[in-house]
């Protein structure tokens, strides 16, 4: 690849190694086939215990882990311009020509769009959920959400009910926005090497147990299940707060010996918890994309899953047995999975899985999307206030005024502190013998 075209990229998000989760799994393995394409990558995240400085990983990925410690749910706190000097410190270093936030709960991904609009760099922003309009939560995070997209060069969302949400909450163009979906890990996710016995059905259920994950449906699907199929036994991995709930609805029924519940799952034991079982069974009430269920589709597993968000475009209908969120219709949809069952080949499921989802494939779509970030036409101040009037009528004089002084504050560390100042470091590049040797293990060392 051309140095014209060679970009380089810092991953904004709260959300990364070792925390585990769809989000913290997309910046990595996006970033590792942007690597290979021949892009530099840089992940920039708060630090994570004792976990702080800069680590590299598998194929040279280079994780800042800024000296900034978790608030609420893995986020950092707001602090507007407290980001400031160590983004611009990054940026210059690095020599970066484009930055990707990820995640519109992170605080760390909101304040470095900011500050990379400010210094005059092309943004992108990829959003990983969905966000209802009414409660008082969403209300405010669509507000932020629409501050830091007012000046975005493109957005990325996972699928088509993701980007139509994102556009009425943040009012940007759509066609500013791109869909490219989530892929997962084939060679990771392999079915059993043996085909499983069909005297007993064994339904997986691999999630947090939070509301919004619909643990409440399974305290009253599960025990229906249960009744109706003396020889369906369900294993449930994940913990969180309700995983009392389903704890008291194993002790109130007697499923002790029909129910398994493993409590949180490592990531690199999931596969093996999959393997074990027929079906997989989500319940989420909100999801914009379930990767769960690329990964119990590229394992063999037949998917039993609630019809919410981008849910219905994640499998073909012949992968995917669809219900509403009512335990009832959930109960149907069990049965019917557990009637097509004999009829699933999990090889061949596993196979289609490999040309459907690809991750090569979803990094160059991001670098379709890179290409015309960096055609944007850059701005001056004015011009960027204006769009930010255009938020509300307090909303769009408050967004001017943290824009204005954010300004002020990046003219302060140029004098301050002259990019002239600031060592630039060279880039780190293995070579193909040198990363097959190590990668292994510097996987293992960098994922504890």
């Amino acid at each position: 690849m051309g140095e014209w075209k060679r970009h380089r990229i810092l991953m904004v998000s709260d959300f990364f190694y070792p925390n585990f989760g769809g989000v913290e799994n997309h910046i990595y393995y996006l970033s590792q086939c942007l690597l290979k394409l021949g892009h530099k990558v840089v992940v920039m995240t708060h630090a994570y215990n004792n976990r702080s400085g800069v680590r590299y990983m598998t194929g040279g990925l280079k994780v800042y882990y800024v000296p900034w410690k978790p608030f609420l749910m893995q986020n950092t706190f707001p602090t507007f311009y407290g980001t400031l000097p160590i983004v611009r410190t990054i940026l210059i270093r690095e020599k970066i020509s484009l930055v990707h936030g990820h995640q519109a709960f992170s605080t760390l991904c909101h304040e470095a769009l900011m500050h990379a609009r400010t210094m005059g760099y092309k943004v992108v922003f990829t959003d990983h959920s969905l966000y209802g309009f009414a409660d008082a939560g969403s209300i405010h995070m669509n507000k932020v959400l629409q501050f830091t997209l007012a000046e975005v060069s493109q957005a990325i969302c996972v699928s088509h009910t993701s980007k139509e949400n994102t556009v009425l909450r943040s009012g940007l163009p759509p066609e500013k926005v791109f869909v490219i979906p989530n892929a997962v890990d084939t060679a990771m996710f392999k079915p059993a090497p043996e085909r499983l016995s069909s005297h007993e059905i064994v339904i997986v259920v691999i999630s947090r147990l939070v509301y919004r994950k619909g643990a409440d449906l399974l305290v009253e699907v599960i025990p229906e299940v249960c009744r109706l199929y003396p020889n369906v036994r369900f294993i449930v991995g994940g913990d969180g707060p309700k995983r009392v709930r389903l704890e008291e609805m194993r002790e109130k029924h007697s499923l002790q010996d029909r129910v398994e519940m493993l409590g949180a799952v490592q990531h690199s034991q999931v596969r093996s918890v999959l393997i074990t079982g027929h079906i997989f069974l989500n319940s989420s009430l909100t999801e914009a994309f379930c990767i769960a269920i690329l990964e119990a589709a590229s394992c063999g597993l037949l998917t039993v899953s609630t019809r919410v968000g981008g849910v219905p475009e994640v499998l073909p209908d012949d992968m995917i047995v669809l219900a509403k969120p009512d335990p009832s219709d959930m109960v149907q949809a069990i049965k019917k999975a557990i009637s097509i069952l004999p009829k699933i080949d999990p090889q061949e499921m596993h196979n289609r899985m490999k040309e459907l989802y690809n991750w090569h494939d979803v990094a160059k779509r991001t670098e379709i999307v890179y290409d015309r970030a960096l055609k944007c036409s850059n701005q001056n101040l004015l011009q960027r206030l204006s769009r930010y009037l255009s938020c509300g009528a307090w909303a769009g004089k408050l967004f001017c005024l943290v824009m204005i002084i954010d300004f002020l504050l990046w003219h302060l560390l140029q004098l301050w502190k002259p990019a002239e100042d600031i060592e630039e470091v060279p880039d780190f590049v293995l070579s193909h013998d040198q990363d097959e040797g190590i990668s292994q293990d510097n996987e293992n060392q960098s994922l504890r």
